[in-house]
C-alpha cells in the first residue's frame, strides 16, 4: 500500500513560538522551515509514500516544499489544524477517492524513511491507526485507509482522543523518528541526538542549545 501525507504547517512567522528560549525570533522560521524541508525530504523517500500534500498558505513554505517534490494545498484562512488537514485530506482524494491517507506533523526533522515505512505497513492493518508522540501525549501521525475518513482530533491530549475516537494505537518500538516532533529546546537536542537532516543541522548550528 502506498500513502498520501497530509503535511500541515502554519506560516513560518508564527511557528514553533516554544522554541523562544532556544531561537531568537528572527531564526525561527528558518528552523520551522528546516524541520518541515527535511520531514518532506524523507517523507518522499519513504518506498511506502506515493506522494505528499502539504497544506500551507505560507508562500516561502510553499516555494521551497514544492521544489522538493510536494503538492501544495492552500490552507482556509483561520480555520485550525484539523481543518486544515480535514481540507488537505479531501483535496486529495477529490481526484483519488480511494487513496489511503496520514497526517503527519511538519515537525520531525529526524525523520527516517525505512522507520516511517513500518509505521505505515502497520497502519495498513486497521480503518485508522496512529501513533503517540515520544512524551506519549500527543500524535505524529494519524492513518486512514481506503475508504475510512481521517477524522482528526489533534490538540491537547491528541493521544487520548485519538483512542477515544476509534482509531487503533500502533505500539511500535524502533520509530523513534517518527515519534520526535519538536516543539522545546529539549525536544530539539532529542532530535539532534537522533540525527537530524540537513537543513535542521545547518540551521541549529547557528544556535548555542544549552544541555538543560
Amino acid at each position: 500500500m502506498q500513502w498520501t501525507l497530509v503535511i500541515p504547517l502554519k506560516p513560518l512567522a508564527r511557528a514553533k513560538s516554544r522554541l523562544a528560549d532556544t531561537a531568537a525570533d528572527g531564526v525561527r522560521p528558518s528552523l520551522a522551515l528546516a524541520f518541515a524541508q527535511d520531514t518532506v525530504a524523507a517523507a518522499l523517500a519513504c518506498q511506502s509514500v506515493k506522494d505528499v500534500a502539504v497544506v500551507t498558505d505560507d508562500t516561502l513554505a510553499g516555494r521551497e516544499l514544492s521544489a522538493l517534490g510536494a503538492r501544495i494545498v492552500p490552507d482556509p484562512p483561520g480555520s485550525g489544524l484539523n481543518a486544515a488537514l480535514r481540507h488537505g485530506a479531501a483535496a486529495v482524494r477529490a481526484s483519488r477517492p480511494e487513496s489511503p491517507v496520514a497526517a503527519l506533523n511538519a515537525d520531525l526533522p529526524a525523520l527516517r524513511p525505512l522507520e516511517l515505512s513500518r509505521v505505515l505497513d502497520a497502519a495498513a492493518e486497521f480503518p485508522r491507526a496512529f501513533l503517540p508522540d515520544t512524551a506519549a501525549i500527543g500524535t505524529t501521525l494519524l492513518a486512514a485507509t481506503s475508504g475510512h475518513e481521517l477524522a482528526p482530533a489533534f490538540g491537547p491530549d491528541s493521544r487520548a482522543r485519538h483512542r477515544g475516537s476509534g482509531a487503533e494505537e500502533l505500539r511500535l518500538v524502533g520509530v523513534d523518528s517518527v515519534r520526535q516532533d519538536v516543539d522545546t529546546g529539549a525536544d530539539l537536542r532529542a532530535a539532534l541526538a537522533l540525527g537530524v537532516g540537513p537543513r535542521t543541522a545547518a540551521v541549529a548550528a547557528r544556535l548555542l542549545i544549552p544541555d538543560q
